[in-house]
């Protein structure tokens, strides 16, 4: 790779480091104030003492995008890494298995948790499992991450032990 094939690389490894960070500020603040602010100022400003379970069922609908931030804000630091000239491999294989968690871990609360502490909090309405297709996708898509970032920390550690053989 050549030196201005190696800057344009990192110029697009900042760009996309600074995207992945006004992507998350700003769903992050939509997110909190449809979810967290919004319902406290309307709760605040009621009269009544009553709880209302709507107010937490907001907060439970906000899990899984709080999970996929996640990992557009782990993708972003991987980027930022990148630009800042460290080594590909490790750092993807870190990006990836955080990536991979996160993205897992809010597919499986968005089809098997979400419904089930929502029926909770509800008083029994709702199923038993939110058939939600993109939640099901990201979920195994999560997983397969995770395990590529796994083999690819394997595949380091090996590449460094030949590298001490020679």
């Amino acid at each position: 790779m050549s030196q201005t094939d190696l800057a344009r690389f990192r110029l697009r490894c900042r760009q996309f480091n600074w995207l992945a960070i006004f992507m998350v500020c700003s769903v992050g603040a939509l997110l909190a104030l449809t979810n967290l602010i919004g319902p406290a100022m309307h709760y605040l400003g009621t009269a009544s003492d009553s709880y209302e379970p709507r107010y937490l069922v907001g907060l439970i609908w906000a899990v899984p995008p709080i999970c996929y931030l996640t990992g557009v804000w782990a993708i972003g630091a991987a980027m930022g890494q990148l630009a800042k000239g460290r080594l590909i491999q490790p750092t993807l294989s870190v990006a990836l298995r955080r990536v991979g968690l996160a993205l897992g871990i809010g597919g499986v609360f968005s089809v098997f948790v979400m419904s089930n502490l929502i029926r909770l909090v509800e008083g029994g309405r709702g199923g038993y499992l939110h058939f939600d297709v993109a939640g099901m996708t990201l979920g195994m898509i999560g997983g397969a991450l995770f395990l590529l970032g796994r083999v690819m920390e394997q595949a380091g550690r090996v590449q460094a032990e030949l590298d001490e053989m020679i």
